[in-house]
């Protein structure tokens, strides 16, 4: 794979495709900087070499060039995180761009302004990469959270790097973390894939059958499977129209030898509030009126012995509403699970916007493996979907 390793930058600019769309307050302060220090190795390897860095990213979805999704807003916080001073482009193409990139001198970093203020971007204009790729020597895509996207900066600008171009640490670790669990996991193999609905899931549950031992199904998808199977779900999350399908995933999955596990009890509620009455029922008969909104504590036992007893772990999805209060023991449980099993040694990697967001909110950012930073792009590689960010760089 053609990473940043293979690269010296000495007296090089590197052209940095880099994720910055981060949160903001109403006063355009950063709120979570992750995205921003996820990039750093990247931006220091290029540094420390005794090159400079030109990093382009978006922020938003902007029409046209609106004040509030500039760019400018971040750079204290980036000074901040990589201790150096950061120039700045206020347009991510032209005449300014182009002196300012010119002018940088080793040790150095150019921000460039936000890259959809012009609409080429998303469009993957060819003419618009070709004036981003005369900014730098090496281009180096480090965003894998706009991977599954064929944008201009992302995607069509590496077409004028045919000899010089590579990923950054960041997109590296993730394309390596994806493989870990797809193709070189040690076995048994385990996917926890939680949320509310199993058509959001099809494609990566089919594309995950032939590589797993051990399917957990947990949040709103248990209880289409579980009528499917015949049981009463009450007033619980139900996709009615794809219960053959949860029939023809269960089919597979024996003919495959993948044991599936559902939950056997849940917490059901009278109303989807946090304030809701609640008490613990078998899932197979939840009564009319009431709606499992987590697993239930016989479940979480039975789940513990699963994951515990695996090498690879992917987990995607919680098992309940989380945001609840009343209804996150379940995802607590299962991240103390999975943080055991990975201090046991096995490999844990935690992708998907919800999952990532439980994973920060209750603190096992930094007891699994490797929390990805790319919600759809993660999902689309779990599909088993090359993304075309990536494609780009590997193709010669």
């Amino acid at each position: 794979m053609n990473t940043i390793d293979n690269f010296n930058f000495k007296d090089k600019k590197a052209l940095i495709r880099v994720d910055f769309n981060v949160p903001l307050d109403d006063s355009f302060e950063v709120t979570d900087a992750t995205r921003i220090v996820s990039a750093k190795p990247t931006v220091i390897k290029v540094l420390e070499d005794g090159g400079s860095c030109v990093l382009m990213s978006h922020l938003g979805r902007p029409k046209g060039a609106q004040a509030e999704f500039s760019l400018k807003h971040i750079i204290g916080t980036i000074e901040d995180i990589y201790g150096v001073e950061v120039k700045f482009a206020n347009d991510c193409i032209g005449e300014e761009a182009i002196v300012k990139a010119n002018d940088l001198k080793p040790g150095e970093i150019l921000l460039l302004e936000n890259l959809r203020f012009h609409e080429e971007e998303t469009k993957g204009d060819e003419d618009f990469a070709k004036q981003l790729s005369q900014l730098g020597d090496i281009y180096v895509n480090d965003a894998f959270g706009t991977a599954h996207r064929a944008h201009a900066s992302t995607t069509i600008v590496a077409k004028f790097f045919p000899e010089s171009k590579c990923f950054g640490y960041l997109l590296a670790k993730e394309i390596e973390s994806i493989k870990k669990v797809l193709e070189d996991g040690e076995k048994p193999v385990l996917a926890v894939l939680g949320g509310a609905k199993v058509s959001s899931k099809i494609t990566i549950i089919e594309n995950i059958l032939d590589k797993v031992d051990h399917l957990i199904i947990g949040g709103g998808m248990t209880f289409t499977f579980i009528k499917a199977m015949g049981g009463n779900v009450g007033d619980s999350i139900c996709e009615n129209d794809k219960l053959d399908l949860a029939l023809d995933i269960m089919k597979k999955a024996k003919e495959k030898n993948v044991s599936i596990h559902l939950p056997t009890d849940v917490v059901a509620a009278d109303a989807f509030s946090n304030d809701a009455n609640t008490q613990i029922v078998n899932v197979e008969h939840i009564p009319d009126g009431w709606q499992g909104l987590d697993a239930g504590p016989e479940t979480l036992v039975q789940f513990d012995k699963v994951v515990k007893s695996c090498k690879t772990i992917l987990w995607n999805g919680p098992l309940g509403v989380f945001e609840m209060e009343n209804f996150a023991k379940g995802t607590i449980a299962l991240g103390h699970s999975i943080a055991q099993a990975t201090k046991d040694g096995a490999f844990s990697l935690v992708g998907g916007g919800d999952s990532v967001a439980a994973v920060k909110e209750f603190g096992f950012e930094d007891k699994v493996s490797y929390v990805s930073t790319g919600g759809g792009a993660m999902l689309e590689s779990l599909e088993g979907k090359t993304l075309p960010g990536i494609d780009a760089i590997l193709q010669a």
